[in-house]
């Protein structure tokens, strides 16, 4: 088949597509960053200690099978042809695993902790999946001229509808009952209970259903591949083939090597703060549902921020400068929010009981909740500028004619250490018996890759790519 895509503006099919990650990333911000984890670490653990180790060890798990299955997942697929009923598959496993979460009960009943975990491994597996899937849709979705709107397009509805549903959960679930508006409910939604956290619990099912209705546009209006006539078999054997290519082709390509190696360590270190940012402030705070609702969704619109800054820094002065400066703001961001707990201010001691709240609002009323939030807005700006121009600087440092080929090696860099970071966190965690110490390898991944960064010369002057439109047979 031919696709054809109008030059100035998108078409259905490239918005169904972005409609997907519309649905698909609220698992991300309320399952796992903002809401979920952080209940089953403080209420179903019970131990934020104990709980965070626990998150770092399924999340090392599933890095290790994203890291051996996705790449040869996304070569598979190439040479199969069809790239829908692969995602229909993921999700038609995903999203009853994630509904399934609503019995993750606190007080010893519903599913057992290890079996929480095991869920959570696996639909962080699943979710890796849907990346690699979706992402293979976008040029028969949208065409190469319309590729970089269409992505774009993605990330805002991504980022729109987890916070249209963090503003849902924290009006329908969280405040009622604490506070007296008369546009908040005076009870949690549908009747939900929150002594036995309800409220905490309805969210992986939120989570699931949009993930449903984001996928049902994506199979009713977006073209899939043909087949190739290529059995399973067969694919996984040239699957491997592939990606043995990709890496000898590589070779002789020095900076871009040097800056792939740097990533792999970066990124674990990015994939770190997002996977531990909700824990550390349940722990850390005794933050609940509300107050770690209005932290993601503060959190979220700051991140925005994060990826126009990182446009702006890219142009003025080079990607690499920009990642350089970027990576330094997630690591002091880390590191001053370590610094402010219930009893710390700027790792300075502070006394509840001889403080007056600084204002008689329903959250955020001490001093050290107001600095944890400002190390954690500084945190979104510069993590997400720090995506953003990762990106942008592979681009300028490969030949524009294996633009393609690195492009490939930089989602398998992205994915081949992706347990690293829970791995540290894990050790660092229970060797230390403390939750701010078993951080703190996340900022050595974020150094030692800055370091890296650094040995990478290259060409860094913005290279114009020719665009000369798809057609996808």
């Amino acid at each position: 088949m031919t696709i054809t895509t109008s030059p100035t503006r998108l078409g259905r099919a490239a918005w169904c597509w972005a409609l997907f990650q519309g649905g698909r990333d609220p698992f991300v911000i309320l399952v796992t960053i903002y809401v979920f984890v952080p209940y089953l670490v403080t209420s179903v653990v019970a131990d934020p200690v104990h709980g965070q180790a626990l998150v770092a060890g399924g999340a090392k798990y599933a890095g290790w099978i994203v890291a051996l299955t996705a790449p040869l997942l996304g070569a598979m697929v190439d040479r199969m042809g069809p790239r829908k009923p692969w995602l229909a598959a993921t999700v038609a496993l995903m999203a009853p695993l994630m509904a399934a979460l609503w019995w993750a009960k606190p007080g010893g009943v519903g599913l057992g902790v290890g079996t929480i975990i095991a869920m959570l491994a696996a639909l962080s597996v699943f979710f890796a999946y849907t990346e690699t899937l979706h992402n293979a849709l976008l040029l028969p979705a949208a065409g190469m001229r319309r590729a970089g709107s269409a992505s774009g397009l993605a990330l805002a509805f991504g980022n729109f509808v987890s916070v249209a549903m963090l503003a849902f959960v924290l009006w329908g679930f969280a405040l009622p009952g604490k506070v007296a508006w008369g546009f908040v409910p005076a009870a949690p939604l549908f009747g939900l209970d929150v002594a036995t956290h309800q409220q905490d619990r309805i969210v992986p099912v939120l989570a699931a259903l949009a993930l449903v209705l984001g996928t049902l546009p994506l199979m009713a209006f977006v073209p899939d591949v043909g087949s190739n006539g290529v059995r399973l078999g067969a694919a996984i054997r040239l699957g491997l083939a592939d990606l043995k290519a990709l890496v000898l082709e590589a070779r002789g390509h020095r900076d871009a090597l040097v800056y792939l190696g740097a990533r792999m360590l970066f990124t674990d270190g990015l994939t770190g703060i997002l996977i531990f940012t909700g824990v550390y402030a349940a722990g850390a705070m005794g933050w609940h549902t509300l107050e770690l609702l209005a932290y993601g969704m503060i959190l979220c619109v700051f991140a925005v921020g994060g990826g126009l800054l990182a446009g702006w820094l890219d142009q003025t002065i080079g990607p690499k400068r920009a990642l350089t400066a970027e990576i330094c703001g997630v690591v002091a961001s880390q590191l001053l929010s370590l610094g402010n707990t219930k009893s710390l201010l700027f790792y300075q001691p502070f006394e509840t009981l001889t403080h007056a709240p600084i204002w008689s609002g329903p959250m955020f009323r001490t001093a050290p909740e107001l600095g944890l939030l400002a190390c954690g807005t500084l945190g979104a700006v510069t993590v997400t500028a720090a995506y953003a121009s990762s990106r942008t600087m592979l681009t300028r440092v490969v030949p524009a004619h294996k633009v393609g080929i690195f492009f490939g090696l930089f989602v398998i860099a992205g994915t081949a250490t992706m347990w690293l970071g829970p791995l540290l966190v894990q050790v660092a965690t229970a060797t230390t018996g403390s939750q701010r110490a078993g951080l703190l390898p996340i900022s050595g991944l974020l150094v030692a890759g800055l370091i890296v960064l650094q040995l990478v010369r290259g060409d860094l002057r913005v290279q114009e790519p020719v665009d000369d439109g798809v057609s996808i047979a």
